[in-house]
């Protein structure tokens, strides 16, 4: 894989990766997100990824939307834990078209009071229908339990208490302090060359646009928490849920996003619960008992910790055997390691997944960004496919004893 990464004279960081692909993906990613608030700021990261939208010194919210649409092109945004996404896709002859509008939507939003109330009641709305689905909820409210005297732990969201006290002056000084050049890259994948792209962004992407010229807010230095210390396992019934189903995930903190045996963690995850049909899991609970019909295993890296969840859905009656059955298997996976041949084809099964997702373009764009944004080494598809073929037996039996311990658990009935 080929790219580029330079400082602009703003301080900002550009990656570019070229291809040969007739439409670009354009984007700003912000290293901002649910762990970077104050106390009283949650769900401010998701709050000004939606208010973004809303009007900027020169456009308004109507003009935001036609600006790519009424040439083919879309944009859209996201907040993760860490993070918050603006991005864009549209045909390349409009690359500079979208750097100058994402430009504008990141550095020239004004957040006025009006839009604030507006988008008030849309994310409140939001907060309802999530509430309204039992099988999204369970999985915030774990990492809730597994961290919780991290902002890590908190919902992307935010709550209607914390949502209530948001207004112009908390959520600019909340700009002020996160969207500065160091925490911003803008990353492009296109035909288009570095020296064009570049000087694009030189252009729209200037120092006096952005947020930082602003005063911070005092007093306003996050505490660093560290998170790789090892749980106390709990396992919590919540009965009061009012659910058609009962909704339950196992699991426990694991490796950063980084970490020297993170793909190691991902075949092993691969081989138990992940998106083969033939995953260990789906075999054992769903094809030959029928007990539920949703059950998976999965990975959440962030940039210091991880997650590895265990999640299914069943009726009541069959909580209490799938949840054995589930022990059983990671009994299984600690104490016989895999033959050669259960070996070979679960390399094969992940090394397929990483030629295929690299395919994704957008995915693709979107994991590099997220990478350089941390810091993170960009390695070549093929040392990781490299890697993947010296992994031996020994390998994740060894890792299945250590991560398959003091696990905890929630549960909605």
């Amino acid at each position: 894989m080929t790219y580029d990464i330079i400082k602009l004279s703003s301080g900002i960081t550009l990656l570019h990766v070229p291809s040969t692909l007739p439409i670009a993906y354009i984007g700003v990613a912000i290293n901002a997100g649910t762990r970077d608030e104050l106390p009283d700021e949650s769900g401010m990261a998701h709050f000004v990824e939606h208010l973004m939208f809303k009007g900027t010194v020169r456009r308004n919210a109507t003009q935001i939307i036609n600006r790519l649409e009424n040439v083919g092109g879309q944009m859209d945004a996201y907040t993760t834990k860490e993070d918050t996404y603006v991005y864009a896709t549209v045909p390349a002859e409009y690359t500079n078209r979208a750097l100058e509008l994402l430009a504008d939507v990141v550095l020239n939003s004004t957040f006025p009071d009006n839009e604030i109330e507006k988008e008030r009641v849309v994310v409140l709305d939001e907060i309802d229908s999530y509430r309204d689905t039992p099988s999204e909820l369970i999985f915030d409210e774990f990492e809730e339990h597994l961290f919780p005297d991290s902002s890590l732990g908190r919902n992307i969201l935010g709550s209607e208490e914390s949502l209530n006290t948001f207004d112009s002056v908390k959520v600019k000084a909340f700009v002020n302090r996160l969207y500065v050049p160091k925490n911003l890259l803008v990353f492009y994948m296109g035909p288009a060359s570095l020296s064009s792209v570049s000087k694009a962004a030189e252009k729209y992407f200037v120092s006096d646009s952005l947020y930082n010229t602003a005063k911070p807010m005092a007093n306003c230095q996050l505490q660093i928490v560290n998170c790789q210390l090892k749980n106390v396992p709990f396992h919590i019934e919540n009965k009061d849920m009012d659910t058609a189903q009962t909704h339950c995930i196992i699991g426990t903190s694991t490796f950063p996003q980084c970490h020297p045996d993170r793909y190691k963690l991902v075949l092993l995850n691969n081989i138990l619960g992940g998106p083969n049909m033939s995953s260990r899991l789906n075999m054992a609970v769903r094809e030959r008992h029928g007990y539920c019909y949703s059950i998976e295993s999965s990975l959440t890296g962030y940039s210091d910790t991880g997650v590895f969840m265990i999640y299914f859905g069943c009726d009541g009656r069959n909580y209490r055997k799938t949840y054995d059955l589930v022990l059983r298997q990671l009994d299984l996976l600690r104490e016989k390691p895999l033959t050669l041949r259960q070996l070979d084809v679960a390399k094969k099964q992940l090394r397929g997944q990483v030629l295929i997702a690299n395919q994704n373009y957008e995915s693709r764009i979107l994991g590099i960004s997220k990478q350089v944004l941390h810091n993170e080494p960009l390695r070549p598809q093929q040392e990781i496919l490299a890697e993947i073929d010296t992994y031996t037996a020994d390998d994740l039996q060894s890792l299945a004893c250590s991560l398959f311990t003091n696990l905890s658990s929630l549960t909605y009935k």
